[in-house]
Formats: C-alpha cells, sequence, structure tokens
C-alpha cells in the first residue's frame, strides 16, 4: 500500500479578511474533493489572510499512480486561477 501526501501553499491575492480567504478555499477544496475523491483538508497558516496551506492524501496500491494522481490535482488548483500556487511538497509513504 501506499500513501501519498501532497501539500499546497497558496497565496489568494484578492482576500482581504479571513471570512473572504475561508469562502474562496472552500470553493477550492470542494472541487478537488469532487474532481478527484481524495481527502482534502486546510493545514497551516489558519489565522493569514492571504495565505493557505492545504494537505491533500491518496491511498493506492502503485507508487506512479500515487503520484500521477497527486500531479493532477497540482496542476488542476493551478489552474483554478482562485490562488497563486506558491510552494508544493510531495511525500510518498510505503506501508
Amino acid at each position: 500500500m501506499v500513501v501519498g501526501v501532497l501539500q499546497i501553499d497558496l497565496h489568494i491575492h484578492e482576500s482581504q479578511s479571513l471570512k473572504a480567504k475561508r469562502g474562496c478555499l472552500r470553493k477550492v477544496v470542494s472541487r478537488i474533493r469532487n474532481t478527484f475523491e481524495v481527502s482534502v483538508a486546510e493545514v497551516g497558516s489558519q489565522d493569514l489572510w492571504q495565505r493557505a496551506k492545504i494537505g491533500i492524501a491518496v491511498i493506492g496500491n502503485d507508487r506512479s499512480v500515487v503520484n500521477q494522481r497527486l500531479d493532477h490535482v497540482l496542476n488542476f488548483v493551478d489552474s483554478l486561477g482562485t490562488a497563486e500556487v506558491i510552494d508544493h511538497s510531495i511525500e510518498l509513504i510505503n506501508i
């Protein structure tokens, strides 16, 4: 079994409050969940207006398939245009 974890740091340019940030982030998270059927959560920078860190987890049997799926999620988030991807990291764990 392979567990893949993707962390994405986002910059939300148009956010001027935590309420606006959470509204934008809620849309991004729900689109990721509905499109890819993966686990998604905000995992950092909760108190910053224009920054967000989300975590995505995928479980599978094949390492390359899990990595490819996480790459697709990253490209999808980048193509949304809602927030700018500042940084990302992918970790694959064999269990």
